[in-house]
């Protein structure tokens, strides 16, 4: 089996629709795939209609955190999305987008970039509007070379000179909510120093002892040491390894299944979950 759990779409960051996504993970080869779009759950039914038979969807969020000052990604997986206290502080990250995306354009603006709300508003359509869209602004302008590129202190890195926060969720108050809507929590790509500060390993032993169930391990942002680091720590404080693609359509380099998921470890994240359940394929729209 090759599983990629995670993964985004128009209704967060990504550039392919929610059937889009699905019908190119089928391509690709992957039996199964998640949907985890940044706070929202909002692509899942259009990917269930889309799913071709012999690909299963994990449905999914990846949940925007901040733990003593630095920004973090937790992976939310098979939860009931209609769990009312979840649904709130995820309506309250994504209702928090909009103005927090405004003011990076007026950070730019103050800083010679000729970049407009009209701008990012049109690439990020009806998706949750994000630093990446504003980053795509900057390069569709010749200001950076790649959105990566954008993701530096010059420019949009957390306490970059446009950068601007947002309602983000304590990660600890994360897992608790997750579990609470019968979810399962993974720490998404904890070692990816290459877009700015990350959490100390102590920070993981704590949130592993709070209820944490793993850490995304293969991710193209670890550098192969650091993936062999983070298993071995992963081995230490009991959680589950997996490995994704964290896949944007053409936003980033990545290409679905360029990590995967053992299928043991899909097979207990599975069996944790009671919030909800993996969705067999039935052949999918066409259109």
């Amino acid at each position: 089996m090759r599983i990629d759990l995670h993964t985004h779409s128009t209704a967060s960051d990504g550039t392919n629709t929610p059937a889009e996504l699905v019908r190119n993970a089928a391509a690709a080869g992957l039996d199964v795939v998640a949907l985890t779009d940044h706070d929202t759950s909002r692509g899942h039914a259009e990917a269930v209609a889309a799913l071709p038979a012999g690909l299963t969807l994990v449905t999914g969020a990846e949940l925007s955190c901040r733990l003593d000052g630095v920004g973090l990604h937790m992976l939310a997986y098979l939860f009931d999305p209609d769990e009312p206290e979840l649904l709130r502080e995820r309506e309250l990250v994504r209702d928090d987008r909009v103005p927090r995306a405004q003011g990076m354009v007026t950070k730019l603006q103050d800083l010679g970039v000729p970049v407009t709300w009209e701008q990012v508003a049109r690439i990020a359509g009806e998706g949750s509007v994000g630093r990446p869209h504003v980053a795509e602004a900057l390069v569709e302008l010749g200001v950076v070379g790649s959105v990566s590129d954008a993701f530096t202190p010059d420019w949009l890195a957390d306490g970059g000179r446009a950068y601007v926060g947002k309602h983000e969720l304590d990660p600890f108050d994360a897992i608790r909510l997750v579990k609470a809507a019968g979810g399962v929590t993974v720490f998404a790509h904890p070692a990816a120093v290459k877009r700015g500060q990350v959490v100390p390993e102590s920070a993981i032993a704590d949130l592993a002892a709070a209820g944490l169930d793993g850490i995304e391990t293969d991710h193209m942002d670890h550098e192969p040491a650091t993936r062999a680091r983070l298993r071995g720590l992963a081995a230490d404080l009991g959680l589950l390894a997996t490995g994704s693609s964290d896949y944007h359509g053409s936003r980033k380099t990545c290409v679905l299944g360029e990590f995967t998921t053992d299928p043991e470890v899909y097979g207990e994240i599975t069996r944790r979950a009671t919030g909800a359940f993996p969705v067999p394929g039935a052949g999918g729209t066409t259109a």
